[in-house]
């Protein structure tokens, strides 16, 4: 048997552009003489669609898309995912479910079994789980057909009572297929490979594994789709981060055709400070934030991004990142100095632009801001400067870069980092403004790495801003250790506390300070009001912030 895997990319609600595609690989499919193509979890409407699944209408258009891939499954059989209907009256209205077309007919259906409900997953919110289980005879071969989720439970996950390939050996399948929208995290790679691997030593049987890949707003999916022999051999891996499509032979011993393995990302373990789970790779990251960049503007129809250039390290980064993912011409940069801003900042502001080789303006914002104060100082009444005057300018630069985008049509990218965010080092409708946060999943420190990824075939980023020391240069002298501890005391405590989740007592066992430890914790919480108001954030960590992270705005704990 001939199996073809496609890796594809697909938009959320896009019938027509996901149904073009689909029908696309199974035509090329058709020409390779394979007897079964293999497509992602639901692949034809895109995942996560959330509350389109609500719309009575959303779910006529998957089924009308399915009925037009199925007449396309004549000579093939064709695996896709789509939600059904629960024809049931309990329960949920919907299933998470694959198909098997074959011979223009709908052949079986298996419908998921375990529904995350964890971090960024809420499929319980939508779809009813399975609730028997059935091995699908196609062409001489007893497929188990799951989805996702449904292979991370090998009957030891105390999340789940079911286990569903335990269900389905009891049929003696030959051949276990998995259709999967398992997004990428900077440490999910290798724990995806290594249940792949459990499940073929478990069952003793070989295993198809199909992923999409693409960015759907804040989260990325990162492909790495698969194919295991039964000794635990990796047969294929399709590329990380881009489509593919690949055939490979099933026959009476195994699978017989081999795909070269993609290359060893570079590994950035001495670039992180101590208390990071470091076994993750740069690459990795810097191609997630380039998809999430590009797919973001090309899904919603965009195509021009603007970024204010402070001549620092984040903003230096962002407008990197944008010009290798929109290209050059699409990418502008506004330079805002004030009368606190270094002579330094401005050059190397301009020199990254001269870089990149991307358009930029200057506009000054000293005579606005003191306009701003001399409004201002029949109320203010001669109090002393403070945060209200600092604010003022990141305020005043907002204004400035949100009109050129109004005027010119281009998508403000912000540059905050998850330092930055997690302090509530930020100011609301300031430096928080933007369309798409890209570095809000990254801290300080590995902002610092990534710049230097970036630069790792010659100079983009201007070496001066990777050495000098950060600030907002919103008064006279400032630096960012003036308000926060140094990143990299700083960044390993959050770490800790937001993808570790572990308490105060947690982290001052690990020998932090307590005061310190207190302090950050404090300041975390106390600014979840900002983080609320924040853009979407591109997705590169175990637990980023927004819709994975749900903490009260109004609450007690550690405040």
């Amino acid at each position: 048997m001939k199996i073809f895997l496609a890796q594809q990319n697909y938009h959320i609600g896009n019938f027509e552009a996901n149904t073009a595609k689909i029908i696309d690989a199974i035509r090329q499919a058709k020409l390779q003489g394979c007897d079964l193509i293999v497509f992602s979890e639901l692949s034809v409407c895109g995942y996560p669609p959330r509350d389109f699944l609500e719309f009575n209408d959303f779910i006529e258009q998957c089924d009308k898309a399915v009925d037009a891939i199925r007449k396309e499954a004549d000579i093939i059989g064709v695996i896709i995912g789509a939600p059904t209907r629960n024809n049931t009256i309990e329960g949920k209205d919907l299933h998470n479910s694959a198909y098997l077309l074959y011979n223009e007919e709908v052949v079986g259906i298996a419908h998921k079994t375990l529904l995350p409900t964890y971090d960024i997953f809420d499929e319980y919110r939508y779809f009813e789980p399975a609730d028997s289980w059935n091995v699908i005879e196609f062409k001489g071969r007893r497929i188990a057909l799951t989805i996702c989720e449904d292979i991370w439970n090998l009957g030891n996950n105390p999340l789940y009572k079911i286990c569903p390939m335990d269900r389905l050996m009891e049929q003696r399948p030959d051949l276990m297929i998995n259709i999967s929208a398992s997004p990428f995290n900077y440490l999910h790679a290798e724990g995806r490979m290594s249940m792949v691997k459990q499940n073929v030593a478990k069952y003793k049987l070989p295993m198809v594994y199909c992923n999409t890949v693409g960015s759907q707003t804040e989260i990325v999916f990162d492909g790495g789709s698969l194919v295991m022999d039964a000794q635990q051999n990796i047969v294929a891996e399709l590329p990380y981060f881009e489509e593919a499509l690949q055939s490979v032979t099933l026959d009476g011993a195994g699978f017989t055709e081999q795909i070269v393995k993609p290359a060893a990302a570079i590994p950035i373990a001495e670039l992180l400070p101590d208390g990071f789970d470091d076994d993750y790779d740069i690459d990795e990251i810097h191609k997630a934030l380039i998809l999430g960049i590009r797919d973001y503007f090309g899904k919603m129809g965009f195509s021009k991004a603007i970024v204010a250039s402070s001549g620092g390290i984040d903003s230096a980064v962002v407008l990197a990142l944008a010009y290798e993912a929109l290209g050059a011409d699409n990418v502008h940069a506004l330079l805002m100095p004030s009368q606190y801003s270094t002579s330094h900042s401005v050059s190397d502001a301009e020199q990254l632009s001269k870089n990149l080789n991307s358009t930029y303006d200057i506009l000054p914002i000293k005579d606005i801001f003191e306009q701003y104060q001399h409004t201002l100082e029949p109320v203010f009444k001669g109090l002393p400067f403070n945060v209200a005057e600092e604010n003022l300018q990141s305020r005043i630069r907002g204004a400035l870069v949100m009109a050129l985008s109004n005027k010119f049509g281009s998508i403000l990218l912000n540059t905050s980092n998850k330092s930055e965010l997690a302090t509530g080092y930020g100011t609301l409708y300031g430096d928080m403004a933007g369309g798409l946060g890209v570095l809000g999943d990254l801290y300080k420190m590995q902002v610092y790495a990534l710049a230097r990824y970036i630069n790792r075939n010659g100079e983009v980023i201007p070496q001066n801003i990777i050495d000098k020391a950060p600030s907002a240069e919103l008064r006279p002298n400032q630096k960012d250790s003036d308000s926060l501890p140094e990143y990299n005391v700083l960044d390993p405590i959050l770490y800790q506390y937001i993808e570790c989740r572990k308490g105060p007592k947690e982290i001052i066992a690990m020998g932090f300070d307590t005061t310190l430890v207190n302090r950050i914790l404090k300041l975390v919480n106390m600014n979840e009001y900002k983080r609320n108001q924040f853009c979407p954030i591109i997705r590169v960590s175990p637990k980023a912030f927004g819709i994975g992270r749900r903490v009260p705005i109004v609450g007690k704990y550690l405040s």
